[in-house]
Order: structure tokens, then sequence, then C-alpha cells
């Protein structure tokens, strides 16, 4: 995950699925706990003007949760979805193969919501656990986001090529492949993970792979991710999409 602080949510199921309808928890979208209010608070995070923040208040764990696990998270994400939808409708190919989309791969492409419900690690929340958090990966057992797997689909038959761009580690790549392909992501052009020549934060790391491929002669006409580490530095490409993602901050 690279530099990282991950909030753990406190849940009370021990499996979710982000595609389900089922296992939806339901919230007031304006809810208010005594010293936050946590919609603004959520507002904050997602338009970056909160920056570097390590945990989600105490008093907004639940307000998250609702938010991850109900119905609002999906409507959030779908309207991003449909926005870079109508983009990439709207633009003239060339036809080359040099038209290239990014995608992030984290709560971006695939959810990692079932790890943070296990009962050995949502207890409350708290830094990340690089340990557990690898051996989950391994598993190649995340989930699809739904919206972003059609998005992805209806990129590949308008002509764009798919970059998927992470900061997964490269010693992970086959259960990476294995997890994408077993989802519905069953082609790409590149899948670039961190290397251990790979220093810097997330936002250095993602610019520096961005530039290799505009030198290579690649377009980045979409790039889309959940953390604005993913989207700011150079050559982030001709639009960016942020993805909602409340429960954790990559630098």
């Amino acid at each position: 995950m690279g530099s990282s602080y991950l909030i753990l949510i406190l849940v009370t199921i021990t499996s979710v699925v982000a595609s389900s309808d089922n296992n939806q928890i339901s919230g007031s979208a304006g809810h208010k706990h005594s010293d936050v209010n946590c919609l603004s608070w959520r507002v904050a995070v997602e338009t970056n003007n909160l920056k570097e923040w390590t945990h989600v208040p105490a008093s907004c764990v639940d307000y998250v949760r609702q938010y991850i696990l109900g119905d609002q998270y999906r409507k959030d994400h779908d309207m991003v979805v449909a926005e870079a939808y109508k983009y990439a409708r709207g633009l003239n190919l060339t036809g080359d193969g040099k038209d290239v989309w990014i995608f992030d791969i984290g709560e971006t492409t695939l959810s990692n919501i079932p790890y943070y419900a296990r009962d050995d690690v949502s207890v409350g929340y708290m830094p990340f656990n690089g340990t557990k958090f690898d051996q989950w990966v391994k598993k190649a057992a995340a989930p699809a986001i739904p919206g972003s797997l059609r998005l992805y689909k209806q990129l590949i038959k308008m002509g764009y090529k798919i970059v998927f761009l992470s900061g997964t580690r490269e010693a992970f790549r086959q259960p990476r492949i294995k997890n994408l392909k077993a989802v519905g992501y069953t082609q790409w052009m590149k899948l670039i993970l961190k290397g251990d020549n790979d220093h810097g934060n997330s936002a250095v790391y993602k610019s520096s792979k961005r530039r290799e491929l505009e030198k290579g002669g690649y377009r980045i006409r979409g790039n889309m991710g959940d953390q604005w580490s993913d989207l700011l530095g150079s050559n982030p490409g001709d639009r960016t999409f942020k993805l909602p993602d409340p429960i954790y901050y990559i630098a």
C-alpha cells in the first residue's frame, strides 16, 4: 500500500461484498455527533481540504461504517463512473493503441471491505497493519467494485488500453493477477506494481510511472483512483476522476 494509514472500521458482520444489495446499513447523510459534524468531515476528506489525516474521528466511526456499507457509497461511486463514461465516450481515439486509461486497484477496481470486516482486524480504528493486509492480498479474494468493472469493460469496447497502476508491491504480482482475472478484469496493457527500486511516497511513485508511459508515446486520456495521491503530481493525464474513500489516506 506504500506510505499509508488505514482506518479499520468497526463492522458487525464477518463478510461484506461491495456489490451486494444485502447487508446494507442505511444511515442519515446529515447525521451529527457531539464533537464533529461527520458529513462535513467526509466532504473535507473527499475534496482534499483535510490532508494527511491519520484516523477517522472516534465519533464518526459509526457514521463512516454506515456510509461504506449503505447505498450512498455505491451511489457516489456510480455517479463518478457515469461521468467518466460520458467523458470517455466523447473523445475521438486515434486507433493507434496509444490511448490509455489508468485505474488504481484498491478501493478503485477491487474492494477490501471484506478485509475490514474480519473479526481479527475490525476492532475499532487503528494504524494500518501491513502484515495482515499482505496476507489478505495473497488470498486474491477481493471482490470487484461493480461500477468500475462496468466502466472497464466499456472502455475496452471503445478502444482504450487499460493500465493498472498500484502501490501494491511487485512481490504480490501473481495474487493480483489472479484476483483481477477472477472477478472480471481479464485483460490489460500493463499492470504496474511497486518494485524495490521505486522510491518516494505514492504521489511521487505514480507520477514517475505516468511520466514513463508518456515518454513511451502513450496518451493518458483518463486516470481514476480513490486517493488524491493517485491523481496529483506530474503527468496526471487529460482528466482525473476521484472515487469516494473516507476510510484511509495515502500520501
